[in-house]
């Protein structure tokens, strides 16, 4: 079982954002939130639960042009893969695109399957690179590195290996919780049954401490049933 990543169709084909939303959540590894326009897009991305791994972005849009909100996102600096979707596939509009901050770019008509492979590729890329850099309450987060840092209070927290492979995984599941044995063979590899939920609890404890202002009562690192989730707003 894994968490579903979210991501981001922006395109005003109303049948083709029905198509990809079907395809993306078939085997539960993505969900997908839709917007027809830039507005849409904006106001989804500007929401407190506004996270997502990945955005497919067409470039004709009714209210302007996805490679401007692709430069815009790049300079709020919005560092998640773009994959532009256009129906051109001319030299030029591939550059423009590229040099618009886009990780990919996809002539229309295309095959699903291969949408699908390039949007994992890009994900992979990303969740392994110095720039994955995610919001965690009052933390901003660089997995990469093993960094908690809290600007505000100059502080900078130094996590373990599996510390930051934990706040990774529930980062990915946004405000879902991610049962204790998903946790486990996630970041640890174990398959069901081989050790007990112990190592994770254990582990789970010595984040609170790093991370909660007040461990006993935690506000970012929540215990549900079954399992954990992390509450960016705490």
């Amino acid at each position: 079982m894994t968490t579903e990543r979210p991501i981001l169709i922006v395109d005003d084909d109303a049948d083709l954002r029905e198509t990809l939303v079907e395809q993306l959540s078939i085997n539960g590894e993505f969900s997908a939130a839709e917007a027809a326009s830039i507005a849409q897009a904006e106001t989804h991305l500007s929401r407190p639960n506004g996270r997502f791994g990945a955005i497919i972005l067409d470039i004709g849009l009714p209210d302007g042009d996805g490679r401007d909100l692709c430069s815009k996102l790049r300079r709020q600096g919005n560092k998640v893969p773009i994959l532009l979707l256009t129906g051109s596939d001319e030299e030029a509009d591939v550059v423009r695109g590229l040099d618009s901050g886009a990780n990919d770019y996809i002539a229309k008509p295309f095959r699903l399957n291969e949408l699908l492979a390039r949007l994992r590729a890009q994900i992979r890329i990303f969740e392994n690179s110095e720039d994955a850099v995610f919001t965690i309450g009052p933390y901003t987060f660089r997995p990469s590195v093993k960094l908690l840092e809290d600007v505000a209070h100059n502080r900078r927290i130094r996590l373990t290996e599996k510390e930051a492979a934990i706040l990774k995984f529930l980062y990915r599941a946004g405000t879902k919780a991610v049962a204790r044995q998903v946790l486990l063979n996630e970041v640890w590899g174990y398959n069901a049954g081989v050790i007990t939920t112990h190592t994770l609890e254990t582990h789970i404890y010595r984040l609170r401490q790093k991370i909660e202002p007040n461990p006993t009562n935690a506000k970012l690192l929540l215990t549900e049933t079954g399992g954990y989730r992390l509450d960016p707003s705490g």
